[in-house]
């Protein structure tokens, strides 16, 4: 037998509505909020993320799917959506068409980590991005869309955690000053965290682990170190947040994990999520499209992962309820009904009605066990009886109560009882 590979996994018919009902929502409050869907290919040049994200970050150094292909090219699986938007805004000239671009997207990401609860090889990334704006009031866009979202899902039990990470022009110090502290705590520090502190210092603020978290208590942090662009910035962003009544705590160590990152930092974080609690995050990357080779463009974004929006949800017992009802089960008693309720079932869909019969010719008795299995809501059974009186009875699945119909059937009656 082949199975599916390690870390990648079936979206099976019993889950694929949850599925729907998050991207249903997903969808509406991005356009809600006026941002435009972008799809960007899953394969692209791997020197896209190496410079975008960074060499000595893990995903490149470790977890992307990297390969030669027939033309002897580097392509990678894309492992996270920023760039990839970055890449099409740039080559497409998006920003001549208006000089703010909002755009969101859902797409499948690729990594090759340690799969665990929430965190596949393939998992999938809902995000969105805004290119063209410096200020504050974007980025307070991107976080009340975000915000939006996770509130209109259900979920309850999450907080946002804000930061700023400062800018090219204050970071620097601050690195310098937080390798030496760094070196000077070393030995306090689990081994990841001292293999970081020379190609990226600040993901040891990031690290969850207990042990490094005890050892960074006292560490300086880049608060302290911003220029005033950078705190103005943060002020104003902490001011409209307020304004929006939108809560908010501030971690003067959030950095986020890619090095892109300018300014603002954020997260939203839920407790049913465990150690590994982050259910969305992004910030500020104002370098990033001159990085890629586009004119200085400042832009903001966030991206969250479903499948860890999924745990949390089922985490707060949220019931989903099906987008794919049946509404009609129709059940032939003989081979005249059987013809009949097949062009029934075709009137039905023209009308809007999603309908289902028999496809292997069973008993009424399991055609009837087979219409409960689906979760019906009517049934109507058809046999020369019922075509030989001209007249068909509509049975409610779960209420037991009944409506006589005439044939020629009206197919506009019939939607009005299964509507009610």
């Amino acid at each position: 037998m082949i199975s599916s590979i390690k870390g990648m996994k079936d979206i099976l018919p019993n889950e694929s509505s949850k599925w729907q009902h998050v991207e249903k929502i997903i969808h509406s409050l991005s356009q809600l909020f006026h941002f435009k869907e972008i799809r960007t290919p899953l394969l692209e040049n791997t020197s896209l993320f190496s410079r975008s994200i960074g060499e000595e970050t893990d995903i490149v150094s470790k977890e992307m799917y990297t390969f030669l292909d027939r033309s002897n090219e580097s392509v990678t699986l894309k492992p996270e959506g920023t760039a990839s938007v970055v890449r099409s805004y740039i080559q497409h000239h998006l920003g001549e068409e208006q000089p703010s671009t909002k755009l969101y997207y859902i797409s499948p990401m690729f990594r090759q980590e340690r799969p665990q609860a929430g965190r596949l090889r393939e998992f999938h990334q809902y995000g969105a991005e805004i290119l063209g704006s410096p200020n504050a009031i974007a980025d307070s866009e991107i976080i009340l869309l975000n915000a939006a979202i996770l509130k209109n899902l259900g979920l309850t039990n999450f907080t946002l955690i804000i930061n700023s990470v400062g800018c090219e022009n204050c970071r620097p110090n601050y690195k310098i000053k937080l390798v030496n502290e760094l070196n000077n705590i070393k030995n306090n520090l689990t081994e990841l965290s001292k293999n970081r502190i020379d190609k990226n210092p600040l993901r040891v603020l990031d690290s969850k682990d207990k042990q490094d978290q005890d050892a960074l208590k006292n560490i300086p942090v880049i608060f302290d170190y911003l220029c005033e662009s950078c705190k103005s910035h943060f002020e104003e962003l902490c001011q409209l947040l307020k304004n929006a009544n939108q809560p908010y705590s501030i971690n003067y160590k959030l950095v986020r994990g890619l090095d892109y990152y300018t300014k603002t930092a954020f997260e939203f974080i839920s407790e049913n999520l465990g150690s590994q609690d982050a259910l969305s995050g992004g910030g500020r990357y104002d370098l990033l499209t001159l990085q890629l080779g586009g004119k200085p463009t400042p832009a903001v974004g966030f991206a969250g992962g479903i499948e860890r929006l999924l745990i949390a949800l089922e985490k707060e017992n949220n019931n989903f309820h099906s987008e794919n009802i049946l509404q009609l089960f129709l059940a032939s008693a003989d081979e005249k009904g059987k013809d009949y309720i097949f062009t029934l079932a075709q009137h039905c869909r023209n009308a809007g009605i999603s309908t289902e019969f028999d496809l292997l010719n069973r008993s009424v008795k399991s055609q009837l066990r087979e219409a409960d299995r689906q979760n019906a809501k009517f049934l109507i059974l058809v046999g020369e009886k019922e075509l030989t009186e001209k007249s068909l009875t509509i049975k409610g699945m779960k209420t037991n109560i009944s409506h006589s119909l005439k044939i020629p059937l009206q197919v506009e009656e019939l939607k009005s009882i299964i509507n009610k």
